[in-house]
C-alpha cells in the first residue's frame, strides 16, 4: 500500500424517507482527510447511499462511525422498502481507487468489520474480496431472507450466523454486510408502465446467474408508481453500460412497454462515463461534475451539519 493511497466507501443504510436522519449519518463521517462525493436518498427503496474517500485510516474510521450512527436512528423492526436489506447500515463495500490493492482493501474491510463489532454491538458479514467463505461472496447470498428471516434463520441454523459478532442479530440495527469489491454502477431504468411483470421478466433474462449479461445483477420492482429494472454492474468493462441499455430497450419492446427514463445511484468512474450515450441521455439531471468519480473528488460536497 502506498503512503498517499486513496480508497472509496459506499455504505448504504436503510432509510430513504428522513432526510434529517441520513444527513446525521453522513455527518457523523466527516473526519479530518475524508472528502464527502455523493449523498442521495431513494424515498421508493426507503434507501440511502453515501459515496466517501479518502486516506485509508480516515475513511475507515469514517464508515464505522457512520455504522454506529445508523444503529442509533434507524430501527428495522419499523422500517419497510422494496430494498432487500438485512441491517441499519446494510452494506459497507470498500473500494480501492490509487495505491492500494484489492487484497489490502479486504484487509481493511475485515478490520473495519471487528471495529464495528467491537464499538457498537452490530454483528458483521463479510462479503466480495473480503469474504471469510465461498457462500458470502455475493451480497445477495448473504442477504437471503432480508432482516426479518435472517433473524430467525440465525437462531436454527449455525451455517447462516455473522462472521463477527451474533450469534443473533442487533435486535433493531441487524447486521452489517462489509467487504471489498471493483467499482459497481448503480443503474434503473423506469418502465412506461407500473405493471412489474415486465421489469421482473426483463430482470430474469439480463441477470448473469441466469446465463444474461455478464457482471449484471438485476431485480424488477415498483417504484413511486413505475416498474423498474434496477442494475448493479459489477463489471463495467465486460458488458458496456451502453450494452445494458440496448439489451434491455430491446427486451421491453419485446414486452410491448416503452422506457421512460433512468437513474444512477451514486458515481461512475471516468472509464465508464460515454458522454454521447443514448443510456446517459436517458439519466434524469445528470451532470458528469457531479456523477462521475474522478471530477467529483477535485470538488467534493460540503458536509452536513449534525
Amino acid at each position: 500500500m502506498n503512503s498517499d493511497a486513496i480508497i472509496e466507501c459506499v455504505p448504504n443504510f436503510s432509510e430513504g424517507t428522513d432526510e434529517a436522519k441520513v444527513g446525521r449519518i453522513v455527518a457523523a463521517m466527516q473526519l479530518e482527510g475524508v472528502s464527502l462525493l455523493d449523498w442521495s436518498l431513494d424515498r421508493a427503496h426507503n434507501r440511502s447511499v453515501v459515496t466517501i474517500a479518502g486516506p485509508p485510516a480516515a475513511v475507515i474510521a469514517a464508515a464505522v462511525k457512520s455504522v454506529g450512527k445508523a444503529a442509533e436512528l434507524i430501527n428495522l423492526t419499523k422500517q419497510k422498502g422494496v430494498h432487500p436489506r438485512i441491517g441499519a447500515a446494510d452494506v459497507v463495500p470498500f473500494i480501492p481507487v490509487s495505491g492500494i490493492s484489492m487484497a489490502e482493501c479486504a484487509v481493511l474491510a475485515r478490520q473495519a468489520g471487528l471495529l464495528i463489532w467491537r464499538t457498537y454491538g452490530v454483528p458483521v458479514y463479510f462479503y466480495g474480496a473480503a469474504a471469510a467463505r465461498p457462500d458470502r461472496v455475493q451480497l445477495e447470498d448473504v442477504r437471503r431472507g432480508q432482516f426479518e428471516g435472517l433473524r430467525e434463520a440465525v437462531r436454527r441454523e449455525a451455517a447462516r450466523r455473522p462472521d463477527i459478532g451474533g450469534p443473533e442479530l442487533h435486535e433493531t440495527a441487524g447486521a452489517s454486510v462489509v467487504g471489498a469489491r471493483s467499482f459497481l454502477i448503480a443503474y434503473n431504468i423506469h418502465l412506461h408502465q407500473p405493471d412489474i411483470s415486465a421489469a421482473r421478466a426483463i430482470a430474469r433474462e439480463i441477470r448473469a446467474s441466469n446465463g444474461g449479461l455478464q457482471g449484471v445483477k438485476a431485480i424488477g420492482v415498483v417504484a413511486n408508481g413505475r416498474a423498474q429494472v434496477s442494475m448493479n454492474i459489477t463489471d463495467f468493462r465486460a458488458t458496456p453500460m451502453r450494452q445494458i441499455h440496448s439489451t434491455v430497450e430491446h427486451l421491453a419492446q419485446g414486452h410491448g412497454v416503452l422506457i421512460d427514463d433512468a437513474e444512477l445511484i451514486g458515481l461512475i468512474p471516468e472509464e465508464a462515463y460515454e458522454p454521447d450515450s443514448e443510456w446517459v441521455s436517458q439519466i434524469t439531471g445528470f451532470d458528469p461534475a457531479l456523477k462521475v468519480l474522478e471530477r467529483r473528488l477535485e470538488q467534493p460536497l460540503a458536509w452536513p451539519a449534525d
